[in-house]
Parts: C-alpha cells; structure tokens; sequence
C-alpha cells in the first residue's frame, strides 16, 4: 500500500477534521499546524496569530481509494476559500484558506483546481487559497483529536461543525467508509 500525505488548511481543525476522517480511503487525519515561523508551536501561540502558522490538517490516504481531487473537491465544499484570514467567526491568518503540497504533481493538481474554480465562477468572490510548498507539520494537543466527537453537545459544535458535517455527508455520500 502506497500512502500519500494531503496537508489542507480550511478554517478551525475541529471542524475540518469531523469530514475528512469519514472518506473512504483516508486512514488518518491528525490537526496541527503548518506555514509558520516557530517550530513546535502550541496552540495557545498559535491561536494569537503571531506565528504564522494555519491550523491543518495532515491526512493520511491511500490514493488506490481516494484521489488527491477528491480531497481537493472535499476542501473547496466544506469552507469558504474567499475569506481572507477568515472561516465564519473565526478569524486570524491561522484560519486561513491553504494547501501545503507535498509534492510536484499536488502542486500541479492544486493549480488546476484553483484556475478551474476561477474560471468557473464557482464562488462569488475571488479565491484566496493560499499555495505553499509543504515545509513542516507540528501535531496539534491531544485534546483537539477527534473534538467534535467527543464535544457534539457543545454549542461550537452543534452550530458550526454540525452543518458543516451533514452538507458534506449529503454531497459526498457515495464516497463515505
């Protein structure tokens, strides 16, 4: 089994995690953060925006079973990529719109994506993903794994992730575990 690695930035880790990890042919999905100008930063450090970092997510797959487009279309449908430093309430470069590619052909993958996104007129506003060379990936705490499933009652998770959650289990059905 060839695994490859995805490292998708898309607003809060919490939310963002609750989708990938149900696609078939995902075998992990762990949050952290890339794209900063610390090593092993905490999440209190990055959450003040100060060290550059975005929060990801640094999924784990097996491209026999899901390609990296797919992950891409997953990406583009489960955050708005218009916002500047910003995905709902959250707002601060470290929730910005990124792809941290790991290799030559994610790079040239992501670029076709983003000029057929454009030229599609899919969102309203222009596209402001950011495109970074995958440098570094920093776990995030183990109390940000797996937090929508241990918080659903929570209100952050109820009015934020859980819609975000059912939008994506309706346009993605035939591609869930």
């Amino acid at each position: 089994m060839n695994l490859e690695i995805a490292t998708l930035g898309n607003g809060c880790f919490w939310c963002t995690e609750a989708v990938f990890k149900r696609l078939k042919g995902v075998h992990s999905v762990l949050p952290g953060f890339s794209g900063g100008a610390i090593k092993n930063p905490a999440y209190r450090e990055v959450v003040t925006g100060r060290t550059g970092h975005a929060e990801v997510l640094h999924i784990t797959y097996d491209p026999a079973h899901i390609s990296y487009e797919k992950l891409l279309a997953v990406f583009f449908s489960t955050h708005d990529p218009t916002t500047l430093n910003r995905q709902g309430n959250d707002v601060g470069t470290q929730y910005r719109s990124a792809i941290f590619y790991h290799t030559e052909a994610q790079k040239v993958i992501s670029e076709r994506t983003l000029e057929a996104l454009g030229k599609q007129n899919v969102f309203l506003d222009p596209i402001v993903t950011e495109l970074t060379r995958f440098e570094a990936f920093y776990e995030a705490e183990s109390y940000h794994h797996d937090y929508f499933e241990g918080h659903q009652e929570e209100p952050y998770c109820k009015l934020v992730i859980n819609p975000k959650l059912n939008k994506f289990l309706k346009q993605f059905a035939s591609d869930l575990k």
